[in-house]
């Protein structure tokens, strides 16, 4: 059954075009309202009793959720069509981004992953005394406050609603519901006695636990990223403001809490290390919280120090990690259903603009408020984290239909993930067709979109299937139609070749035995080196690991299908056994044993023992068990005994 999308035009403010919006099958427009929220209050009630409602309002959401509740219906979607397109220059022309982005709304919201974090209010206040201890006292009436004060106080508080401390923090780790602590010099308050209280006999590696962290020191940040730490409050101890709206926040921070789960890793797929070499590191280098950690041949990630900005998954070259919060998948879906309902509606040559949902938002919604309003052929696609928009995700958006794609990075962006990211997909087709947008300002922004060149779509629609490597070669292809070139792409690219110096190379197979990815890999017939350059992650290993430097990786992207073949790398001609004749390793491997060993080693002096380096497995053995000084020999097998010997031996006593 069609959901009834409940329009308004905001008191005339903007144009709601009810016609391209309506021809989605999917849902049935109202009449356009003017004053939805005040005198159209009626309706809206109306609407939201039939179930299945969607509001194009999301400025008084919190009014039409009360609404909902107190009419006992359910709650209503919502979607805003007026700041991302119907306050606009070009609003008359916006009919197809208004059906767009209500097609996107009509999608069905992706399955998250959560875990429930505990926070008994267990705080601990760092700081001095003149402004640790203030905060402590007001936030002992809903926490459980230890304060570690960071200088010699002479005056501590006789208030025992909480408790002090003093000492330094050496260690910090976990994050909200589960810090670690590590103290050295560790002094506590001994209550006894008159007059004011005095501290115990410093003690190092004092060990704690709490739920969160209210930093008043003004130092170093005890994490990387501080920001992101959840459970971890840091303010400025000489600005009042900043501490008492971080009192209040950490007031806050008890109970049961949904933490998102927003990576998935597949140990089995890492490409991190191999037998103590290693390997690919890109998600350790980009991980600004410190989540994720070597563990042996993979990485390990902590779900709870995660803050889910998603570089991680975006460069992981495997797919080991992949973003869950949504999964990517879901990402393709909208981007699909944004350019095809746009386009179906009668739009041709959209733009992409991916925002955050706080900086980015903010700024389109000021722009269309106070100045000229987005573009009408540039549809926002907001994102919780703009890092996991990866090439692939750039590729993808150009491939479906985008003619052009602009990042708007937030204060907090991890930016020079996505500036690789860009290099690489505008290498692999998207040149000229992406941004990264770094703007403050509403009106700049505007200049930088209503400046741009319009350009037709690069692409012909393709359908997103698959991995986030699939996807970025189908992209690849569609953006360079009926290419077979090799392009170049930047160092450090998750796709390329393997060349290998035939002069030095052995054919020892090392670097088969590591290949993650099975990219590398051996002939069981001949001594071979082969190679399939779609499978090659560029992590590494193979150079690590090669005793003779003779691998070298060539960063490009082949568009040709010669990239899922096999190709030989290096082959020779394989020794054949002097006794049997059978093939066992590799010629010139064994000539080059057989001169320096033969004659010169005391244990192949003789002529039958230097034979015997020119033998396969199976004809070496049976030579060395017939020989003079066979070492497997040993004297006869002694005679089994039976039961007679037992009796004539107890006979004979």
């Amino acid at each position: 059954m069609p959901k009834t999308l409940v329009l308004c035009d905001c008191l005339g403010s903007q144009a709601v075009d009810r016609d391209a919006i309506g021809a989605n099958a999917e849902v049935v427009c109202t009449r356009i309202h003017t004053a939805l929220c005040t005198t159209g209050i009626d309706d809206a009630a109306k609407a939201i009793a039939g179930g299945e409602a969607i509001l194009a309002c999301q400025q008084e959401r919190p009014r039409f959720e009360e609404l909902a509740e107190e009419i006992g219906a359910p709650m209503p979607e919502f979607v805003d069509i007026r700041d991302r397109a119907g306050w606009s220059d070009e609003a008359a022309e916006a009919g197809p981004k208004q059906a767009a982005l209500v097609a996107e709304a009509l999608l069905p919201p992706a399955a998250a992953r959560t875990v429930d974090v505990e926070s008994e209010g267990r705080c601990l206040v760092l700081g001095k005394a003149a402004v640790a201890l203030p905060a402590a006292e007001r936030l002992s009436a809903t926490l459980a406050v230890t304060v570690l004060l960071s200088d010699a106080a002479d005056d501590l508080p006789l208030d025992r609603g909480f408790d002090a401390i003093a000492g330094n923090l050496v260690q910090a780790s976990g994050a909200l519901g589960g810090f670690g602590l590590r103290i050295d010099g560790f002094r506590q308050v001994e209550p006894g006695g008159r007059g004011g209280f005095g501290l115990t006999a410093p003690r190092d590696g004092a060990r704690s636990e709490c739920d969160l962290i209210l930093d008043l020191s003004g130092g170093t940040p005890l994490f990387p990223a501080p920001a992101k730490r959840e459970g971890y409050l840091r303010a400025d101890p000489r600005d009042p403001n900043a501490v008492a709206a971080a009192v209040f926040e950490a007031g806050q921070t008890v109970g049961t809490f949904e933490k998102p789960l927003y990576v998935r890793l597949d140990e089995t797929l890492c490409a991190h290390s191999r037998a103590g070499q290693a390997g690919c590191s890109k998600c350790l280098d980009a991980c600004p919280t410190s989540a994720i950690a070597p563990a042996g041949d993979h990485v390990a990630l902590d779900p709870m120090v995660c803050a889910g900005c998603g570089a991680c998954a975006a460069l992981c070259p495997s797919g080991a990690i992949s973003y869950d919060a949504p999964p990517t998948a879901a990402l393709y879906r909208r981007m699909e259903t944004l350019a095809s309902a746009y386009s179906a509606a009668g739009g041709a040559s959209p733009r992409l603009l991916v925002l955050d949902s706080g900086h980015g938002a903010e700024m389109v919604a000021l722009f269309a408020r106070f100045g000229r309003g987005l573009p009408a052929d540039t549809i926002p696609l907001e994102l919780e984290t703009l890092a996991r928009f990866g090439h692939a995700e750039m590729l993808a958006a150009l491939a479906l239909g985008f003619a052009h794609v602009d990042i708007l990075l937030a204060p907090r962006t991890e930016r020079e993930v996505l500036e690789g990211e860009l290099a690489l997909a505008a290498a692999m087709g998207g040149e000229g067709r992406l941004r990264l947008l770094d703007l403050g300002d509403p009106d700049a922004l505007g200049d930088a979109l209503y400046g741009a060149e319009t350009l037709p779509p690069g692409a012909e629609p393709i359908l997103p299937m698959g991995s986030r490597r699939q996807v970025a070669r189908l992209a690849a292809k569609a953006l360079n139609p009926g290419s077979a070139d090799i392009l170049d792409l930047p160092p450090g690219a998750p796709y390329g070749a393997v060349e290998v110096d035939r002069e030095a190379c052995t054919l020892c197979l090392a670097c088969v035995s590591l290949c993650p990815s099975g990219a590398l890999a051996d002939n069981p017939d001949k001594p071979q080196l082969r190679f399939q350059e779609d499978a090659c992650l560029q992590c590494g290993l193979c150079r690590q690991v090669c005793p003779e430097n003779a691998v070298t990786l060539v960063p490009r992207f082949d568009l040709s299908d010669a990239a899922f073949d096999q190709k030989v790398l290096n082959e020779e001609e394989p020794y054949r056994c002097i006794e049997c004749g059978k093939p066992f390793g590799v010629k010139s491997t064994v000539e080059r044993i057989v001169e320096k060993l033969a004659g010169k080693h005391s244990m192949f002096a003789d002529e039958q023992a230097s034979r015997m380096i020119r033998m396969c497995d199976d004809c070496r053995i049976g030579a060395q068990y017939h020989s003079e000084n066979n070492p497997f020999a040993a004297g006869d097998r002694p005679r089994v005994r039976i039961t007679d010997d037992y009796f004539s031996k107890r006979r004979d006593h």
